[in-house]
């Protein structure tokens, strides 16, 4: 019988929902799985380990997270009220947004930020040089209300701790025996293929590179580390060290989201206890 998969509640540029059973082949087993770019969640929703730490450079996404752990009730009711017609329009989105922009309370930008990401254009989660959130509103019929996958993910988040670190202080942390699944912004396929950070920081070839090594070493430290990118002449360079595995995916290829077509993806696997290559 094939397992049901379970939706991340958050829309999410490059989540990971309809790679999930390509991951779960590739992950080691152990105790705890360790994600430095944690994202919408979609592999911790989907995997079985004991423990969980969940990190993200998005401030805003992990202080969601950690008060959809501890009063899930709450925010659930509260956030429901959001998603009403009259809340459905330009200028309120606008009215919204502007809100959160001002926001400093944790607890009201996280009501905000889930209404941001279902009634915003394409779920995207993006941020001007001044850390506004500034995705344009979306237009949709009636917005879904997730209530049922914030349930779910709320009694799945007991078995987790969440932080917001760099992914190098996340590494320093590893102990032996830990999984590590790594999901960076992708690097691009052409040189104007790039997307804005979701997060104020962007993340740099140099970071790119700086993980793999990090990779290496923790492998060296007894941890196992996979790592997904896209496949290119570079990331293959970077992951020389480890066992390369390429699928091909599809997705849309251009901004406008008409071309749609098949995307080489690369999975590198660090596995403690197996020799460099």
């Amino acid at each position: 019988m094939v397992q049901q998969r379970s939706r991340a509640f958050l829309k999410w540029a490059g989540g990971k929902y309809n790679l999930v059973s390509q991951i779960q082949q590739h992950l080691p087993q152990a105790d705890c799985l360790v994600e430095p770019f944690v994202g919408a969640g979609s592999v911790f929703l989907n995997t079985q380990f004991s423990a969980y730490r969940l990190n993200d450079i998005n401030a805003d996404l992990i202080e969601l997270y950690k008060i959809i752990q501890q009063q899930a009730e709450r925010y659930i009711a509260d956030a429901r009220m959001l998603f009403v017609d009259s809340a459905n329009t330009k200028s309120s989105y606008l009215n919204l947004r502007q809100q959160f922009n001002d926001q400093q309370d944790k607890y009201q930008r996280a009501l905000l930020f889930l209404y941001l990401n279902r009634h915003g254009y394409n779920g995207l989660c993006r941020y001007n040089m001044s850390g506004k959130f500034n995705v344009p509103f979306g237009s949709y019929k009636k917005p879904y209300f997730p209530e049922a996958e914030l349930y779910f993910f709320a009694e799945k988040a007991q078995r987790a701790e969440f932080s917001c670190l760099s992914y190098q202080q996340v590494f320093g942390q590893l102990t032996a025996g830990d999984v590590v699944y790594c999901d960076p912004p992708y690097v691009p396929l052409s040189k104007t293929a790039s997307f804005t950070s979701y997060a104020s920081q962007g993340f740099t070839l140099d970071d790119q590179a700086q993980l793999a090594i990090l990779a290496e070493q923790a492998q060296q430290n007894g941890c196992s580390v996979l790592i997904s990118n896209h496949d290119t002449t570079w990331t293959r360079k970077i992951y020389h060290q480890a066992q390369l595995q390429s699928i091909a995916v599809g997705r849309s290829i251009s901004q406008k989201g008409h071309s749609r077509g098949k995307v080489q993806e690369l999975f590198a696997l660090y596995q403690a206890g197996s020799t460099s290559r």
